[in-house]
């Protein structure tokens, strides 16, 4: 009897204990790159006590098993601030970890739906972040670009932009082309392939990544690459921010932003307006615009996204000088000869305006399936009055991308396999007049041209043993041009050029944790856009061919001196086909022709070391062999000439301070070779070395208050040169100078709350 009593006094007792025991939680966390919003795989976790708690998964999730009410954690991964929070049932899930500014470790990118480590990625892919954005005057995204090896972007005067990956702006007399842009995961590019970038604020970038070489295995028409443009995201807390920057030649820009950001939603809504009167004679310019990036994140496994553009731009274009003018006054427009009136009496202008609406969907059906939907509408309104004439323009688009990603893991290896499809339809109905003095005169044509894309891509990306990643992909491609020239006598006609179908294949070998070597083959095609083949003189171009071209591509990135000096090394060659080029008219007007093919081989290096916590000096450079091959045109043969509209060499130097007291400073040097401006490679512009910086100071006033001040200088040794010339004018009106030497400065106030 006494040992059942014992037995039964025991029993209730440890069942007490048990009662009295806190509970016990399991939550799964999960983590993100703060601005790319990707998912961090191998972030380390440890808990309050000190216990290692392992690393997250690819989809940058890990669980958490604890006891009581709460449970402090500590997150750590290469390249990232340490964060360390505190959760519970029903809280936060989702932590988001923002890159470091005195760190050189391992980067994340998104490109070719890869969502992982650079190091792992057999491509060449450029990478701007938000403090490389900020180096410059925070009004323009040329110089940021230009830092980037492989890639040149122009601007023929405020507002007036050109780019080109690899490559020559010999397509864009004006506007960017042949560049696949996406803004927010959504189609920037239009359906008749130009690209309105002079819409988009730097204050509304908050990321950048250039893919370089033919990407079409994944993003379709074009050979010079791709570009994602992505919204600044999470911020560190909810905030009020008003950026003002003023300078020389007249420049003033405002920035009014609020960004908030919880477990269920991040806003970004910003207001920017920009104006400057410009270094030369009509090269006035105005843009404003309003820019809402929100995202919804229903559950874990649904985020859902919404994306507003709005931009109302105007700028006048002052036209090409001849080198005798340019070196007269390079600030001059292009004057009045004769009977032939300049920039000024014609009020040589663009006023542009674009609407753009976007939404999307990231769901996650389970650990292995996901998909990416996103479906936008776009009208784009503009006025061109011109040396020669008064164009008109209405282009209303819509389009939509939809991507499916499955994720897979056996003994032997893992991986993921992507599709999808991309379609695209818009209508440019285009009116042009004759131009008397910047007045609407007597209508000349009446056109409407409607464009259809069609794009389904799949690919496959194998982890394999040893340390190998395999990529194989492609896609098929349709493209269809309708014409209609409107009038007494309509004329219909209807272009659709064969399918085309896009192939990659790369392999990458990770050396160690420090060294990657990889090479890649991959086929690209361009076919030309709407303004190739009805250009400004006023034709429908039924004869224009789409390039083609294949490209052969090795390198090499890594880290040395315990991750202090990084570097990222690319040599390709690439054989373009039928080549397409500008023509211009007698009187100015452009036109395009295909030039047989053209032979591009070139390198890239990169290099970026940590000389302490607060100094970092970077460097890159970029070779480009690139000739006419079998061109021959007007009983000419231009066979053996350098590519118009390319520099062999180019250098960037810089050097970047961050204190912790708050003081930075940006040093910057660029040299540019010379650059072709004709196919017959008579004419060359000349060399020439910027030199530019930036200093200023940052504090967090108080807890709820922060403050940036800062001031700088560009083209410091105030040199004469042209950025974005006219390739093969007529008459030799290549120049178009950029401004001299000039100042800016400005203020960034955060308030938050």
């Amino acid at each position: 009897m006494k040992t059942q009593i014992s037995t039964i006094f025991i029993l209730f007792f440890c069942l007490d204990i048990f009662a009295q025991a806190p509970p016990r939680h399991t939550l799964t966390v999960e983590t993100y790159d703060s601005q790319s919003m990707t998912a961090l795989r191998g972030v380390s976790v440890s808990y309050s006590a000190g216990t290692q708690g392992g690393v997250s998964n690819f989809r940058g999730a890990f669980p958490i098993k604890f006891s009581g009410d709460s449970v402090e954690i500590t997150l750590s991964l290469v390249g990232y601030q340490k964060i360390t929070r505190w959760v519970k049932p029903g809280t936060a899930t989702r932590i988001y970890l923002k890159e470091s500014d005195t760190q050189l470790g391992e980067v994340q990118v998104t490109g070719y739906e890869n969502h992982r480590k650079l190091s792992e990625i057999p491509a060449s892919i450029g990478l701007l972040k938000s403090n490389d954005l900020e180096r410059y005057s925070n009004t323009n995204l040329v110089p940021a670009l230009n830092t980037l090896p492989g890639v040149r972007m122009e601007e023929r005067s405020p507002g007036s932009y050109r780019m080109s990956i690899r490559g020559s702006t010999l397509r864009s007399p004006f506007g960017v082309r042949n560049v696949k842009v996406y803004w927010n995961e959504i189609p920037l590019t239009d359906p008749s392939g130009n690209t309105y970038l002079n819409q988009i604020e730097l204050g509304n970038v908050g990321r950048i990544e250039v893919l370089k070489g033919p990407a079409g295995s994944i993003y379709g028409a074009g050979t010079g690459g791709a570009i994602l443009l992505d919204s600044p995201k999470a911020p560190e807390a909810d905030q009020l921010q008003a950026r003002t920057t003023v300078g020389s030649f007249g420049l003033f820009s405002m920035n009014l932003g609020i960004k908030t950001h919880s477990e269920k939603q991040t806003t970004f809504l910003n207001y920017s307006k920009t104006q400057a009167d410009g270094y030369r004679t009509q090269s006035t310019m105005k843009r404003e615009g309003i820019n809402l990036q929100t995202y919804f994140y229903t559950d874990l496994k649904r985020t859902i996204s919404a994306n507003l553009l709005y931009s109302d731009l105007f700028y006048q274009t002052p036209g090409g000088l001849t080198l005798a003018q340019y070196k007269a006054n390079p600030a001059q427009a292009r004057p009045t000869v004769n009977t032939a009136l300049g920039a000024v009496d014609q009020k040589a202008a663009i006023y542009l305006k674009t609407l753009q609406l976007g939404i999307a969907q990231n769901y996650d059906f389970n650990e292995h399936w996901t998909n990416r939907t996103a479906i936008y509408l776009s009208q784009t309104k503009a006025e061109n009055p011109s040396i020669r004439n008064f164009e008109r323009r209405l282009e209303p688009s819509w389009g939509g991308r939809s991507v499916t990603n499955y994720r897979f893991e056996n003994g032997l290896f893992q991986g993921k396999i992507s599709g999808g499809i991309e379609y695209q339809q818009g209508v440019s109905s285009i009116k042009t007049y004759g131009n008397k003095r910047g007045n609407v005169d007597t209508l000349q044509t009446d056109d409407e041209v409607t464009a259809r894309q069609f794009l389904a891509f799949a690919q496959a990306e194998f982890d394999l043993p040893q340390n190998f990643f395999l990529t194989i992909g492609g896609s098929y491609n349709r493209l269809n041009y309708s014409f209609l020239r409107l009038g007494k006598n309509a004329i219909l006609q209807e272009k659709t050029f064969d399918p085309v179908f896009s192939p990659r294949i790369a392999l990458l070998k990770k050396i160690n944790s420090s060294l990657s070597a990889y090479g890649s083959i991959s086929n690209g095609f361009s076919p030309p856009s709407v303004a190739e083949v009805r250009p400004s003189e006023g034709s429908f171009n039924f004869a224009l061919n789409p390039e083609k071209g294949t490209n052969y591509e090795v390198g090499i990135r890594g880290n040395l001196l315990r991750q202090r000096l990084v570097f990222d090394i690319a040599a390709y060659s690439f054989r373009l086909r039928e080549t397409i080029v500008t023509r211009r008219t007698d009187d100015g007007a452009d036109y395009f022709a295909n030039a047989g093919n053209t032979s591009q081989k070139g390198l890239e290096i990169a290099l970026k070391y940590l000389v302490s916590k607060s100094l970092i000096f970077w460097t890159n450079y970029t070779l480009q062999e690139y000739k006419f091959e079998n061109y021959v045109t007007g009983g000419k043969d231009y066979s053996g000439n350098r590519l118009t509209g390319t520099s062999p060499n180019n250098v960037n130097i810089g050097l970047d301070f961050n204190s912790s007291g708050g003081f930075y400073a940006n040093a910057t040097f660029q040299f540019t070779d010379k650059i072709y401006l004709n196919d017959a490679n008579t004419d060359a512009a000349d060399s020439y070395q910027l030199l530019g910086g930036k200093i200023g100071y940052q504090k967090k006033l108080s807890k709820h208050f922060k403050i940036n001040a800062f001031a700088g200088i560009d083209n410091a040794l105030d040199v004469t040169y042209s950025l974005g010339n006219d390739l093969n004018a007529t008459g030799g009106r290549y120049y178009n100078a950029a401004a001299g030497r000039n100042y800016y400065g400005g203020t960034t106030l955060n308030w938050m709350f």
